[in-house]
């Protein structure tokens, strides 16, 4: 089984479809949790209208304090039984078949840990045509230079990982600082290079969500990858040509 772990926040307008489209999925031995953390916009009472009469297969935490994405996921993971955990932002798009080829991918390679390739949506998760394509295999120092694993993309097996390192840290880009933890420790991440998903990329200013994550890669490396200043300065000349190629 899979378990698909989903935090949500102050995502009412996209909440319902999201659980439609999970329901919708090509493979149908899932579970879904739902971690709402303390929304203020009535997503909660939306997801306990849609699931009524579902709640063996799709369950609803409900957090009291606002603790960020990390905290919920972990709330999450915390609550799953199955073999699989995969995690789907509340505003991503999965096509139907993913979680069917996915598993199918990780029982064929035999990978404690997966992504697969994805395509940028606009605001409205109308998709783009620009995929990001991702590598067969990426370790650790390869994953220094590249911020291609996306998180709706991503899937482990708990009979091969240990559930503990899946969980993350209360730390900006809480996500791409487990994968870079867990591939330090030696795991290898499987890339499936299909199309399954689309991230959804709201109206922002273009300028502020550069600096953001120019800000949130630096403190990456210097405080979770623990490299040192001229360490830190040659990864991140590859990851800012692989983030501007990625983007145009």
């Amino acid at each position: 089984m899979v378990s698909i772990v989903v935090p949500v926040h102050n995502a009412a307008g996209f909440i319902a479809d999201t659980i439609q489209m999970v329901c919708g999925q090509t493979y149908k031995d899932w579970e879904l949790i739902l971690v709402d953390d303390a929304s203020t916009d009535g997503s909660a009472d939306i997801i306990e209208k849609v699931i009524k009469g579902q709640k063996k297969r799709i369950r609803l935490i409900r957090l009291r304090q606002n603790g960020g994405a990390a905290g919920a996921r972990n709330a999450g993971i915390d609550a799953s039984s199955g073999r699989f955990i995969a995690f789907l932002d509340a505003d991503d798009i999965w096509r139907k078949e993913k979680l069917e080829k996915q598993v199918e991918f990780m029982e064929k390679t035999g990978a404690e840990f997966s992504f697969h390739a994805y395509e940028f949506g606009d605001e409205n998760a109308n998709p783009t045509g620009k995929v990001v394509r991702v590598p067969a295999t990426l370790k650790y120092r390869q994953a220094l230079s590249r911020t291609v694993i996306f998180t709706s993309t991503v899937m482990f097996d708990t009979e091969k990982i240990d559930m503990g390192i899946i969980h993350m840290p209360k730390v900006p880009s809480e996500d791409t600082a487990t994968w870079w933890r867990i591939l330090k420790s030696g795991y290898v991440a499987y890339g499936l290079d299909e199309n399954l998903a689309i991230y959804r990329r709201p109206k922002k200013s273009l300028s502020s969500n550069k600096l953001e994550a120019i800000y949130r890669i630096w403190f990456l490396y210097r405080n979770i990858a623990d490299l040192s200043i001229p360490e830190s300065l040659f990864y991140f000349g590859g990851w800012a040509v692989r983030a501007t190629l990625r983007r145009l």
